[in-house]
């Protein structure tokens, strides 16, 4: 990292502290730098409602970014859905940092509405049956084509890479209906493409842990990495 992008991130290490006291306990604020993206974050306030701690990794989401370079055309993303370390729902938002152009970090605020949930849930049971907010109230419906989207992949944070690893492989293959065991190299290559294209390889040791994962070695792994690329890009 040059001089210039260490001195941006280190104004947003105050930013990231004043942030937290100001919103408050419900809202997580968390910055990480993009050259250690195995260990990025390097402030975090209100962790509690995470779960994670200085080092901990990149998202999933955040991992998607990267690869798909959507800070390239926008600022900040708003309003996606994520959870947290107990399951619970929380709405985040990232902003972008550049730095001439080139992303260096991320400022990430995650917002937890579980204590105004419970409050409203409270205040409707006193005019409603029991069953009544539980059974139909409790069930909000998508709100559009891309929320119902977001909400088959939100982003989960975790405190190590293995852990951001096996989330992303376990979910591939959920969604294709297999096991390890099950995988044919017809498969593995699917998961690894799936996988890449999440922007999974950008963690270190993730080739590792998918090699475990999928019962293949490392180097098979980077064979099939450089076949998706290879395939990508047009080359036989």
């Amino acid at each position: 990292m040059t001089s210039s992008s260490n001195l941006i991130l280190q104004h947003y290490i105050k930013l990231t502290e004043f942030l937290g006291k100001a919103l408050g306990p419900d809202y997580e604020v968390a910055l990480h730098d993009l050259t250690r993206k195995d260990r990025s974050i390097i402030a975090i306030a209100n962790s509690h409602i995470s779960g994670r701690k200085l080092g901990a990794p990149l998202t999933n989401m955040a991992l998607s970014i990267l690869r798909d370079k959507s800070y390239e055309r926008m600022d900040y993303h708003l309003h996606y859905y994520s959870i947290n370390v107990n399951g619970k729902d929380l709405r985040s938002s990232t902003f972008f940092i550049k730095d001439h152009g080139k992303l260096i970090g991320l400022l990430c605020i995650n917002f937890g509405d579980s204590r105004y949930r419970a409050i409203s849930d409270h205040i409707l049971k006193l005019c409603h049956p029991d069953l009544f907010v539980t059974d139909v109230l409790a069930q909000p419906l998508p709100e559009s084509e891309d929320d119902m989207s977001a909400r088959s992949s939100p982003e989960k944070f975790r405190n190590s890479a293995d852990a951001v690893a096996l989330d992303a492989i376990n979910r591939e293959l959920e969604r294709m209906g297999v096991t390890p065991e099950q995988l044919t190299p017809e498969k593995r290559l699917q998961v690894i493409a799936a996988l890449e294209a999440g922007g999974l390889f950008l963690l270190k040791g993730a080739v590792k842990s998918a090699a475990a994962s999928l019962h293949c070695s490392p180097a098979s792994v980077y064979r099939y990495i450089t076949q998706i690329k290879n395939s990508d890009s047009g080359q036989i």
